[in-house]
């Protein structure tokens, strides 16, 4: 039986009430909603995220960087309930007018630089500490093809597949077909990629690493959107096997507990201020 069709009116008009679980976060209109200032911390970063994909890409660099050395490389990482449209706040959205998590503020450069989109925080962490992307011509292109191929495809995964299949309100079969197909591609693409190569752009583990690992080792391990079965993600052997190998990571076991709110209560580190925050943390009431 096919879905029921649906003809859109001549102009749309906003409805407040449609969107599901997210229908208070989405409006039409862009900027701040209300006056609030964000915290700081004593590092110099200072991080305000919520521990979703896109978040764990910017914590796992961090932990990175502290693991490969990198002292100066220290963050605050403030929680930003979305949910409770926190990213709405005046001061979020000074850093970061598209009011999405991750938002970054550098407090070493004068005057301070902000940073917005995971990708392009990844980049100018790379960049700025020169780790985690090749240095020469080619290396560099084929990591930064990469890079960007996760942020052109993850939205097919995520506002695509995962909330037709997740969140929706109601579950169609066209919408849920149509992206599930595009991610099984995706799997593929990538599947075929690491046949070839230890790490997603070849030898060495980059920002690519970084930024694919939280979106589709997630799909794959079922971590995310909990699809595994559903997508067959165990025929993909050599995505399982580079998922299983990234997860393993020390650094990367520590950049998916920060700011994560679900779970597990051990897996969960709400701020992130010092290193010994993993060994001492207390846990908030969710």
């Amino acid at each position: 039986m096919s879905d029921p069709t649906y003809t859109p009116p001549k102009i749309w008009t906003y409805d407040d009430e449609n969107g599901g679980q997210f229908a208070s976060i989405n409006r039409p209109t862009a900027g701040a909603r209300f006056e609030k200032e964000l915290p700081r911390g004593k590092h110099p970063f200072q991080l305000y995220s919520l521990g979703t994909p896109n978040g764990q890409k910017v914590t796992i660099m961090f932990e990175e960087l502290l693991a490969k050395g990198f002292s100066d490389a220290e963050y605050d990482a403030f929680l930003i309930r979305i949910l409770d449209l926190e990213q709405f706040g005046s001061g979020f959205v000074d850093i970061n007018p598209n009011s999405k998590i991750p938002a970054l503020l550098d407090t070493t450069t004068d005057p301070e630089t902000r940073v917005f989109e995971s990708g392009s925080i990844l980049l100018y962490l790379a960049e700025k500490f020169g780790a985690f992307i090749p240095q020469d011509h080619a290396g560099r292109t084929e990591c930064l093809n990469w890079l960007f191929w996760q942020m052109g495809s993850a939205p097919f995964l995520g506002g695509g597949f995962g909330h037709f299949y997740t969140y929706a309100p109601e579950r169609y079969e066209y919408p849920i077909n149509r992206f599930t197909m595009e991610v099984k591609r995706q799997l593929d693409v990538l599947d075929k990629q690491l046949e070839k190569h230890q790490y997603i752009c070849g030898d060495d583990y980059t920002i690519a690493d970084m930024a694919i690992w939280p979106w589709y080792g997630g799909v794959a391990s079922g971590a995310v959107y909990n699809a595994a079965e559903f997508l067959q993600t165990h025929e993909y052997k050599n995505l399982m096997r580079w998922t299983e190998e990234v997860g393993s990571r020390t650094a990367v076991k520590r950049g998916r507990m920060v700011n994560r709110v679900f779970g597990e209560p051990h897996e969960q580190l709400l701020e992130r201020h010092d290193a010994s925050d993993f060994d001492t943390k207390t846990q908030d009431k969710m």
